[in-house]
């Protein structure tokens, strides 16, 4: 990669817990927020000091949007949480990685103890030709950014 050249956004990949997620066509919401505290003090001249210093870390969620398949890992983890209540058995560590244009990891994204929070499965309509998709909307406790 040269010098001045920004990753594509189209080449990445996506593991959770010991496996790869397949057919994943977007991944969105991909933030690190702190909350701002906001101190106001009074100097010994009387002026109002106003001062912002960051909080706790804030935790996030991320949409993954995917081809709807037979990719029966992904699927078995979003019923862990959504059908059977079991949060605490599902909660996995995923690893978004993105990669260079010869597919070496450049950036690696980390997301700790990430749970499935909603699924939408596809729109569907007689007479439309467009490719089934689901999406996943998952919370997550951390985020490491390598």
């Amino acid at each position: 990669m040269a010098t001045g050249d920004a990753l594509s956004t189209h080449v990445f990949g996506v593991q959770l817990g010991g496996y790869l997620v397949e057919s994943i066509q977007e991944i969105s919401g991909l933030t690190v927020e702190e909350e701002v505290i906001e101190v106001k003090q009074v100097s010994d001249q009387g002026k109002q000091i106003i001062r912002k210093q960051p909080g706790a870390r804030q935790a996030g969620e991320i949409t993954i949007t995917r081809g709807l398949d037979q990719s029966s890992e992904f699927t078995k983890w979003i019923k862990e949480t959504l059908n059977n209540g079991a949060v605490n058995s599902a909660r996995q560590n995923l690893t978004i990685e993105i990669k260079d244009s010869e597919g070496s990891t450049v950036r690696r994204i980390q997301l700790m103890q990430g749970w499935a929070a909603k699924w939408e499965g596809p729109s569907l309509k007689a007479g439309e030709s467009s490719p089934a998709t689901e999406t996943v909307t998952i919370v997550f406790e951390e985020i490491v950014v390598e």
